[in-house]
């Protein structure tokens, strides 16, 4: 596997270019979260994976491109000195959109995690025999405790 040249920015038009791929790559990446974002509050997980689908090649994309820029550095600054700002600037809001879909994910998945853990405590309880004498726990064919019963989850969406 052969790797791509490295783009090199000897001129401002291929400076500006390179901004304007950086920044709608930026743009493009910064919809999605937003769109996941607001699919994962309102509980439609379905459609947050859907429309979260081309993120990794945005992503990766977006990765590639700032590469570019930080080998360009010197050249961008020189060509296209404004278009430097832009991304700077861009790049402190999409930070900041980055750390919100972080956020919005962290909090399903904590809440997430809670619900699978009382769902198993449930499991746990109605396996408990009501009985004379010291509540214990019912064999288990799956091993010791009532803990080790299987608790099935499906993970398509």
């Amino acid at each position: 596997m052969q790797r791509a040249e490295p783009l090199r920015v000897a001129d401002r038009v291929t400076a500006e270019a390179l901004v304007a791929g950086v920044l709608g790559n930026m743009a493009a990446l910064e919809t999605v979260l937003a769109d996941e974002a607001a699919h994962v509050r309102a509980g439609r997980l379905r459609e947050s994976t859907v429309v979260a689908e081309p993120k990794a090649a945005l992503a990766a994309a977006y990765m590639q491109g700032l590469e570019a820029a930080k080998a360009n550095a010197v050249a961008l600054k020189r060509f296209h000195p404004e278009g430097v700002e832009m991304l700077r600037s861009a790049h402190r809001r999409f930070t900041a959109a980055v750390e919100a879909n972080q956020a919005v994910l962290a909090s399903a998945k904590t809440v997430s995690e809670g619900l699978i853990k009382s769902l198993a405590e449930e499991i746990g309880r109605a396996q408990m025999p009501v009985g004379y004498g010291r509540r214990a726990p019912a064999p288990s064919p799956y091993g010791r405790g009532v803990r080790s019963g299987p608790l099935v989850l499906s993970r398509s969406l």
